[in-house]
């Protein structure tokens, strides 16, 4: 199986590079000034699950042939970009494997390309890329679902689960990847808001006056979106999405957080405010989402990344 990853950067770069030492046809679409820092130095990553030092790796700045998959591991704000530049890698029998946050990329996604060529993912990491082009792995969460949006076990995942079993990250074929990606969906609105709004880690929040009490609201509110659009979580879901919001001894922000403490550009709109959209059409009142989305755009309009949409 030929697989094209859209860039080499913290999650794109760490997953395929776990693809191509477990044997697989990896090709990197990159970039001209990260192609030249990769065919130099070779794709460095750091992890408790072993480094990796890959060098001579296959590296196109622009792609002129298809792929067999196709994996996506831009921001969401880059998507209209990433999808021209993958689009000729993308035939008839191609499959598109998308790792954004939130949901709004499949329909865009799908109104692109065909919509057979679409599958659901739903990647869980922490890590970022260093100054000097390193991703360094920064917990020890790193897994991948994956899945036809249909819910069906189809040939073609028996076959892409063949290529991702043997690579040294968690993964699983899921017959309910929706549903997935709905829960990671409201487990990054949650940690993001909470973590943006009051610039802190959890467990300096949850020691602060009111601290719980906010990341409980935050945690009800994200809950009760889920569970308004027909998706009902697990019981050890739900205590898992409270306690990992008010842990006192908890060092966890969100990757919003640390991109807002470097002056970047973050997902806010992707994350919070499509969410809210979620909320709004379901006529859910979420006040404690909204301030964060608020304090989240209020940062990108100053800073000059475009409006921020309501």
């Amino acid at each position: 199986m030929r697989i094209l990853v859209l860039g080499a950067g913290a999650t794109g770069g760490y997953f395929g590079g776990r693809m191509l030492e477990a044997g697989g046809d990896v090709t990197f679409l990159v970039r001209p000034q990260r192609a030249e820092r990769l065919r130099r130095e070779g794709l460095v990553v750091e992890s408790h699950y072993g480094n990796l030092h890959l060098r001579d790796l296959a590296l196109v700045e622009k792609v002129q042939e298809p792929f067999d998959l196709v994996i996506l591991s831009c921001k969401a704000y880059d998507l209209e970009g990433a999808m021209e530049a993958v689009a000729p890698a993308v035939g008839a029998d191609s499959m598109i494997l998308p790792l954004l946050n939130g949901m709004q990329h499949l329909s865009v996604l799908q109104k692109r390309f065909a919509e057979e060529n679409i599958l659901g993912g739903c990647c869980v990491i922490s890590s970022e890329l260093s100054e000097d082009g390193r991703i360094v792995h920064l917990n020890k969460n790193h897994s991948l679902r994956y899945g036809e949006l249909s819910g069906v076990m189809s040939e073609r995942m028996q076959e892409l689960e063949e290529v991702i079993a043997p690579c040294n990250f968690t993964s699983q074929a899921s017959f309910s990847i929706v549903q997935d990606m709905w829960e990671k969906w409201v487990l990054i609105a949650s940690l993001a808001a909470l973590t943006t709004l009051m610039r802190a880690t959890v467990g300096d929040i949850a020691r602060a006056p009111f601290g719980k009490e906010i990341a409980e609201q935050l945690a009800t509110e994200c809950l009760s979106i889920l569970k308004a659009h027909d998706f009902e979580p697990s019981p050890s879901f739900v205590e898992a999405t409270y306690s990992r919001l008010v842990d006192p001894d908890s060092t966890l922000t969100a990757s919003m957080l640390r991109d807002m403490e470097r002056g970047n550009r973050v997902e806010g709109k992707q994350i919070l405010g499509d969410f809210i959209h979620m909320a709004k059409a379901k006529e859910l009142s979420v006040p404690v989402l909204q301030t964060a989305y608020c304090h989240v755009s209020a940062y990108e309009l100053r800073r000059g990344f475009g409006d921020a949409a309501s």
